[in-house]
Formats: C-alpha cells, sequence, structure tokens
C-alpha cells in the first residue's frame, strides 16, 4: 500500500488530484491527503473565499465548469449582478450564485468558531471526494503582489482583474511568518510513502505552501521520496501566467529551471525526482546533474485517464 500526500493549488493542482485519485483507486491504495494552497482566499462582500479549495473540491465531485476552469457547472449570477448594481464587491471578479453559496455557508462555519480544517472537513461530507483535504494552514496569509512601480495588491486583484499584466518583482503572505501548518499536514508527511508536488504555479500555488514555518522541514524530514511533476512543457507554462510569476523571482520558464528552484533534497532543497514532459527530455541530464532523478513522461492532462498515468509515472520515479 502507497501513501500520498499531495501538494497542490489552482486548476492544475485539480486536475491533478483528479488523476491522483484514480490511480490509487486503481492500485487499491488508501486515498490521498491532499495539501491545499491557501494563499489565494480573500474576504469578499463580507465572505470568506478560497479559490483553490473550491477549485479543488467542485473537481472531486463532478460539479466544477470544466469550460471556465473555474466555479460550477451551469451557474447563474443573479445576486452577483444583483452586487454589482449597489456597487459592492469587484466588478472584474464575478461570484456565481451556487459558488456563493459555498462561500455563505463556509464564512458562517468560520463566524460559529470553526477553523479552515473543520470546514474543509465538513464540506468534504457533503460528496465522496475520494481524498482528504488539507488546507496548508489555519491562519489567514493572503497572498500581496508587490508591483515595481511600488502598489501593492491582493493577487486575486492582480491576477484576474490585470491578467498579471503588471510587473511583479515580489509576492508576500503577510502574516504567515506566525503560522503553522494545519493539523494532520505534518502528521501525513511524516507518515507518506511517496509526496507529490503537483504542476501548480511553483510561485503562488506551490510557494504559499512551502512558506508555511515547519513546511519545509517536515518535508526534508519524512521518509518518504518526494517527487515534483512539472507545469513547464516545451519552455511554456500549460495554463495561466506562472511565467510572469517565475521571471518575477529570477527563474526562467524552463523544466529544469523549476526543479533547480525546488532544489535537490540531498543538499537542503525539496525533491528526490523530478517528471518532465517528453518535450523536454534533452533537458533530463541537466536535471539529474542537480541531484534529482529525471523521468520523462507525457504530461498533458487531457483527462483523468492521462492524469492518472502522469500520477503512476511519478509513483514509479
Amino acid at each position: 500500500m502507497t501513501r500520498v500526500v499531495v501538494l497542490a493549488g489552482g486548476v492544475g493542482g485539480s486536475k491533478f488530484t483528479l488523476g491522483v485519485r484514480e490511480a490509487l483507486a486503481r492500485r487499491g491504495d488508501p486515498a490521498a491527503t491532499v495539501v491545499v494552497n491557501t494563499g489565494d482566499d480573500l474576504w469578499l462582500s463580507g465572505v470568506r473565499l478560497q479559490p483553490d479549495v473550491d477549485s479543488i473540491v467542485y473537481a472531486l465531485a463532478g460539479v466544477n465548469d470544466t469550460q471556465r476552469g473555474w466555479g460550477r457547472a451551469g451557474d447563474t449570477e443573479r445576486v452577483n449582478a444583483e452586487l454589482q448594481a449597489w456597487g459592492a464587491g469587484w466588478p472584474w471578479f464575478t461570484l456565481g450564485d451556487l459558488d456563493l453559496g459555498t462561500h455563505l455557508a463556509r464564512t458562517g462555519w468560520l463566524r460559529d468558531g470553526l477553523t479552515p480544517t473543520q470546514v474543509i472537513a465538513r464540506m468534504s461530507e457533503r460528496w465522496a471526494l475520494g481524498v482528504r483535504l488539507l488546507p496548508m494552514t489555519d491562519t489567514e496569509a493572503d497572498t500581496i503582489v508587490v508591483l515595481a512601480d511600488g502598489r501593492r495588491m491582493h493577487f486575486q486583484e492582480w491576477w484576474t482583474r490585470h491578467r498579471a499584466t503588471l510587473t511583479p518583482v515580489a509576492f508576500e503572505n503577510p502574516g504567515i511568518e506566525v503560522a503553522e501548518p494545519a493539523p494532520g499536514v505534518v502528521d501525513a508527511i511524516a507518515g507518506a510513502d511517496v509526496v507529490l508536488i503537483a504542476p501548480s504555479n511553483p510561485v503562488v500555488s506551490i510557494g504559499p505552501i512551502l512558506a508555511v514555518p515547519g513546511m519545509r522541514e517536515a518535508l526534508r524530514a519524512t521518509p518518504a521520496r518526494v517527487i515534483g511533476v512539472s507545469g513547464i512543457i516545451g519552455g511554456r507554462v500549460v495554463r495561466g501566467m506562472a511565467d510572469v510569476c517565475l521571471a518575477a523571482i529570477g527563474v526562467e520558464t524552463r523544466s529544469d529551471a523549476v526543479a533547480a528552484h525546488y532544489g535537490p533534497r540531498r543538499d537542503g532543497g525539496l525533491l528526490d525526482a523530478w517528471l518532465l514532459a517528453e518535450e523536454d527530455a534533452a533537458l533530463a541530464p541537466a536535471v539529474d546533474a542537480l541531484g534529482i532523478r529525471a523521468r520523462v513522461a507525457p504530461l498533458w492532462m487531457t483527462d483523468a485517464a492521462a492524469s492518472a498515468a502522469i500520477v503512476e509515472a511519478a509513483l514509479t520515479a
């Protein structure tokens, strides 16, 4: 039996998590523990949003909007239109009616005293998700983008409103220095056989998870093999604007460069192995030279079966 922990966020993380569930089910292995990025979280119109958590929950439940890549399938936007008529919220940030129901339920539970960990556990009772979901931390540590002109804005404004066209120089998570991994996260990592780093944005999806104090130490100390999956194929990002984020921290948009960013565990980094796309097979020797075992496989997550095949390749890397 293989006990698996996944670090994930974003649409890529949700697709990968579907593959993890499928691959482990085929093996007859226990359900994975998925540690989800909460750096994308925000307060809007008095409710707490957790975009990455919801993307993964909706995908696992089979109710996600696969065309848009976010939100609920078949959602309507009557309440969002009414909010905008009142001049409330952000006119460029759409809240679907079904999606808003999730946010209202979450906010009510938080107001009642539940922690984000407890809220996610309660959300997981509605659908048979097939994995155990944990937030990276119960502490609010929203991602703030520092721009080249000195302005600071919430990640969602930079990403959704400006589509990452404003040049960033740094990404910060105020409050994260006093955060702790959510209950169960460190124990799950310590008891895992394999830890998978999903092909999520290395800077704003995986970066906040790794920034939680104690998280890197847990990954370095675990007896599990830590295996990363590249979200860069042929020198280009598969989805989103990860290339802009990588440039801001001085990392090239190349699979081997992202592997070097995570670093080999033997030298104080995180990775034992790295999965590269077939299009980047020529970079495998460079990854091996870092002290990270390179494995080449098809990495296009076209459907759940393809994602499961990627996970299987990672588990055997």
